[in-house]
């Protein structure tokens, strides 16, 4: 009759998927071979389930073993963030500030902000992830940020979401492309051109397809990646033209011609914050920081 399974079966089992043999098993969990055995048993009736055979003298998992697996080992991957955490809170008590943002922040205005927050509050644990929006808000949403900052909008009646800065997207090119003596850079001017664009979810890419559209514009060709960075890397190449966000653009100044862009795509970077908790006075200094970098 299956039962719920315990969760020293579950470790245990974990264990022989990780490392392949009972053996080896036992030493990761610091027990004895015949306990682990016992207790791989144990799992198989309590489950129901076959969850491997011998072959060859050695164990072998079944397929149902492999997909029980995954799933046991998307539990553990939290429970081991729960560990991390508190290591943390251990050796740094409650200063930590976990940041996610998009990577072209990332590349950008976190860096310098994070650089000019820390003198503040020095011994401050830093966590800072580079994710796209949709994981940003995922994590905001199951506690893993105290703060995330993106350039898409993060859409969610749990979360604080506000604009901090509106903006501009701007066009990149190598600085001796044909166009890069002009002054400024019209969607017109993309007639015939090999066209360097982000994903087709991305807010800058929807506002420059409507774009073209209105204009009749068809570029000769296109290379689509996902990040605004990659962007950059090819157009300082002499690969194309790109239209990206001007944060990241300056990131890469030294290398590209960069020109404003007509009809202008509005570029933002929104804040968002759990719904459910205050913002620590570290948060709020960060904010404070950010709101530096994106106003210099």
């Amino acid at each position: 009759m299956p039962r719920p399974l315990s969760f020293k079966e579950i470790e245990a089992f974990r264990a022989v998927m990780q490392t392949g043999t009972t053996t080896a098993a036992a030493q990761l969990l610091h027990t004895t071979q015949p306990s682990i055995s016992r207790l791989l048993a144990q799992m198989q009736t309590g489950a129901g389930l076959k969850l491997f055979d011998m072959h060859k003298g050695r164990l072998r998992p079944t397929a149902e073993a492999r997909e029980l697996f995954s799933t046991v080992q998307q539990h553990f991957v939290g429970l081991e963030r729960i560990e991390h955490d508190l290591q943390g809170l251990r050796q740094f008590g409650a200063g930590t500030l976990r940041i996610g943002c998009t990577p072209a922040l990332g590349l950008s205005i976190v860096p310098a902000a994070l650089h000019n927050f820390l003198p503040y509050y020095p011994g401050t644990h830093i966590s800072l992830q580079t994710l796209g929006t949709t994981h940003l808000r995922e994590g905001l949403l199951h506690g893993q940020f105290d703060l995330v900052v993106s350039t898409m909008a993060i859409g969610s009646p749990e979360l604080n979401a506000s604009v901090l800065h509106q903006t501009r997207a701007v066009c990149v090119m190598h600085p001796d492309h044909p166009l890069a003596q002009r002054s400024s850079l019209h969607v017109k001017d993309l007639e015939g051109q090999l066209l360097l664009t982000l994903n087709s979810d991305d807010n800058i890419y929807l506002q420059l397809q409507r774009t073209m559209l209105e204009h009749d514009v068809r570029p000769g060709s296109t290379v689509e990646t996902t990040y605004s960075s990659t962007i950059c890397c090819l157009a300082a190449q002499g690969t194309g033209l790109g239209v990206v966000n001007p944060y990241v653009a300056a990131t890469f100044a030294s290398s590209l011609c960069i020109k404003p862009f007509l009809p202008e795509c509005s570029v933002e970077v929104v804040l968002a914050l759990p719904g459910h908790s205050a913002p620590s006075e570290r948060t709020q200094r960060f904010i404070e920081e950010l709101q530096k970098q994106l106003t210099a």
